[in-house]
């Protein structure tokens, strides 16, 4: 199995990873195959239709839990799921030359929304307790939005003025740029996850939520970024090994890591308003005297 990305390839194929088949005159139809993007779309239709078919069931229980923290959270996770989507759906926008510009955009959409959904996550992490008000809500997202701000400025620049193919296969002469930016995104990602296990295991905890699951997906993640990390310092050296790596953890995050937000976050959540709503019915119940017959 080859390895290495080809940038300008002279017929399409279904390779994995993906493979850039058409040139600056031609447009092609196949960029990375089916299975690549199979694997990208399927998950992320069945987590929109899973957020559709409860989302009558969680607006209501987020209205009746009044944490504006979660609130916000489910809005964003709504709409980068939606992004994502669209993201995964239009794959054969990237080999396109006459959709460069757009599916530059999307990308740039697709990237900050869930890059301040994850960054949204570890400043809520950081705060001095597990709160829920209006105060730590604007404190979360003034963080997040900083730093998403930031980070979209620059890859803007990137990609806009300096014409580095951020989100595509390029000519030689970009990769070292298209890997170096790689570099310091997975390197400061890396580092924040990091920062909040060292917070954890060095007597910290007391400052943090505790809940174990926070713990395992803050685990996972300084995993999966420390993966990226040598993935894009392997392949800036042109080692084919580390475009290949680089591109199945970009499937793994593009298909998993918003169902495992909602899974850590977010289920949870919804699964103890339904207990304490449970809780609530049976004492309603019990004083109106439904439950003195079990007891004569």
């Amino acid at each position: 199995m080859n390895l290495q990305v080809t940038p300008y390839a002279s017929s399409p194929s279904s390779s994995f990873p993906p493979e850039y088949t058409g040139d600056a005159g031609h447009e092609s139809d196949i960029c990375h195959g089916i299975w690549f993007d199979a694997l990208l779309v399927v998950p992320a239709v069945l987590f929109v239709v899973y957020l559709v078919l409860n989302a009558s069931k969680n607006v209501k229980k987020l209205w009746r839990g009044g944490s504006y923290v979660m609130i916000a959270y489910y809005a964003l996770l709504w709409f980068a799921s939606s992004l994502n989507l669209a993201w995964c759906c239009l794959q054969a926008w990237q080999c396109s030359p006459q959709k460069e510009v757009a599916w530059n955009f999307l990308s740039l959409l697709v990237e900050s929304s869930i890059l301040c959904l994850e960054i949204s996550v570890i400043a809520f992490l950081l705060q001095d307790n597990y709160a829920t008000g209006m105060e730590t809500l604007g404190r979360t997202f003034l963080v997040s939005g900083i730093i998403v701000g930031v980070d979209l400025l620059f890859k803007a620049i990137y990609v806009f003025g300096f014409g580095v193919p951020l989100f595509v296969e390029g000519l030689e002469n970009t990769q070292r740029m298209k890997w170096g930016m790689w570099i310091i995104h997975q390197l400061l990602i890396f580092g924040a996850y990091g920062f909040v296990l060292f917070v954890h295991f060095s007597g910290g905890k007391d400052k943090l939520p505790p809940r174990p699951a926070f713990y395992n997906y803050i685990s996972m993640m300084f995993i999966i970024n420390a993966m990226g990390l040598f993935a894009c310092g392997v392949a800036a050296v042109g080692i084919g090994f580390g475009i290949w790596l680089y591109y199945f953890l970009v499937l793994c995050y593009h298909s998993l890591y918003l169902p495992f937000v909602y899974t850590t976050f977010l289920a949870d959540f919804f699964q103890e308003e339904e207990f304490l709503l449970d809780n609530a019915y049976y004492s309603e119940m019990k004083d109106a005297g439904f439950f003195d017959a079990d007891w004569e």
